[in-house]
């Protein structure tokens, strides 16, 4: 790859970046992260925090989104 390719790389990871920081800033993923399956125990002081659900999801997006990228290069 030559820097003109990583330079645009860069580029494009940063709107995307800036883009997803915008929409959690508004609001609008509240829900990630309180899905169905994502397990939540609090007693006491004591919080325990498990996103099962959230992580899959998580990972089948960047899944996807890799095998897109590797397609173009």
């Amino acid at each position: 790859m030559d820097s003109r390719t990583v330079g645009l790389l860069l580029l494009a990871a940063g709107l995307l970046l800036a883009a997803v920081g915008g929409l959690v800033a508004l609001g609008l993923f509240n829900w990630f992260g309180r899905l169905p399956g994502d397990i939540r125990i609090e007693t006491g002081s004591t919080r325990v925090y498990i996103p099962i659900t959230t992580m899959l999801l998580l990972s089948v997006l960047l899944s996807l989104l890799a095998a897109i990228l590797r397609r173009f290069q």
